[in-house]
């Protein structure tokens, strides 16, 4: 029979494990990103949607984004993907209340209600939508 682990069970550093091979592998990536330059073609593959269609969806701009981030232009991130942004902050948030719980042995399950859900669905369709417009060509990467 297995005895169930209590939060003296596992040590702090094994508990941060998670989160700092978390932030290892998105650290990774976002070396990568800054090292091979997405403005320049060839490197990384055309997003599928775009290619086909012409139509941007919600993370076309991404990795020029991330590009943008990881060499500390802010402004030229906003443009090339401002959603993308969003959600690099709210993953930096969330993130540190990860390894803030993880450290005190807490669980860190973010549960949303379904309406957050639908307002993030909403506003990435939202954000899709108006980027593709010739009114909303500021947004397009």
């Amino acid at each position: 029979m297995a005895v169930p682990m209590t939060r003296m069970a596992v040590g702090p550093g094994r508990r941060l494990l998670a989160p700092v091979g978390a932030l290892a592998g998105v650290g990774a990536a976002f070396t990568l990103v800054a090292l091979v330059d997405p403005n320049h073609p060839g490197h990384y593959p055309v997003c599928p949607l775009y290619g086909f269609t012409g139509i941007y969806c919600p993370g076309c701009g991404g990795l020029r984004c991330a590009h943008a981030v990881a060499s500390g232009k802010l402004g030229t991130a906003l443009h090339d993907n401002a959603l993308a942004v969003v959600g690099f902050a709210a993953f930096a948030v969330f993130w540190v209340y990860w390894v803030l719980r993880a450290r005190k042995g807490l669980p860190t399950a973010v549960r949303l209600a379904p309406k957050w859900w639908w307002a993030i669905g909403v506003a990435a369709a939202a954000f899709t939508v108006v980027r593709n417009l010739p009114f909303g060509g500021f947004m397009a990467p």
